[in-house]
């Protein structure tokens, strides 16, 4: 019936959704196992690929833990947490939004305004919504300093930090210390709003002679692997 209703839906008012940049479709219909995919996320792409990606990693028993370079409130870390609830998860964020620093590389390069305002968020209010806060580890402060006495190996890494700054040196940082066979999301690489976070992309897996895959969410996360 459903099924049905929505390929009726797409019929009448396709080509309108796609201009709103709204598609309906089906997904994995030929998996059986369960999954757990929080209807209240409206970013079904970006949570659908960690949902895999989380399996893919647990089930190779891949060693290591988790982080977000870029968390704001936490929307996103939370499911982090939730499909690694045995693995430490470290929080990488000023907590007072964009550093001037980043701001001023942005700006002269044309890649952003950096003008959207972050510093509606805390470290107490991103652990309030965590369902495993125990298992987390804010560090807060301008990155990469803040990261200097940290030393890990990830299995997978968020970098939403939207600036071109951050974006290249999270990739700096958290490539060396990935585990072969974890992943890298890095958000806003399809972004015109943000275009410094494509272009440290680009720079770094050239750089590197690394690939990396596309994937089409709301802001364009590109996924990079080891």
């Amino acid at each position: 019936m459903f099924r049905r209703l929505s390929k009726g839906i797409n019929f009448l008012f396709g080509k309108k959704l796609q201009r709103e940049k709204i598609f309906i479709t089906n997904s994995l219909e030929f998996l059986e196992r369960k999954r757990n995919i929080d209807k209240n996320y409206f970013d079904y792409i970006r949570i659908a690929t960690l949902e895999l990606i989380s399996f893919e990693i647990n089930k190779k028993n891949l060693r290591g833990n988790v982080a977000e370079l870029g968390v704001y409130k936490g929307k996103f870390a939370r499911y982090i947490n939730l499909y690694f609830k045995e693995r430490n998860l470290y929080l990488f964020d000023t907590f007072e939004g964009f550093d001037k620093r980043d701001v001023n590389k942005e700006i002269n390069e044309g890649f952003s305004s950096g003008s959207q305002d972050f510093t509606n968020t805390s470290v107490a209010s991103v652990l309030r919504i965590m369902p495993f806060p125990e298992k987390c580890i804010p560090v807060q402060g301008f990155f990469p300093e803040s990261a200097k006495n940290i030393n890990e190996r990830f299995v997978f890494i968020s970098i939403d930090a939207d600036l071109y700054e951050p974006v290249y040196e999270g990739l700096k940082f958290f490539y060396k210390n990935l585990v072969n066979g974890g992943y890298i999301f890095v958000h806003d690489f399809n972004n015109d709003h943000y275009k410094g976070a494509r272009k440290a992309v680009e720079r770094f897996c050239g750089e590197e002679n690394i690939c990396f895959t596309p994937i089409p969410d709301a802001a364009g996360t590109v996924v990079i692997t080891k």
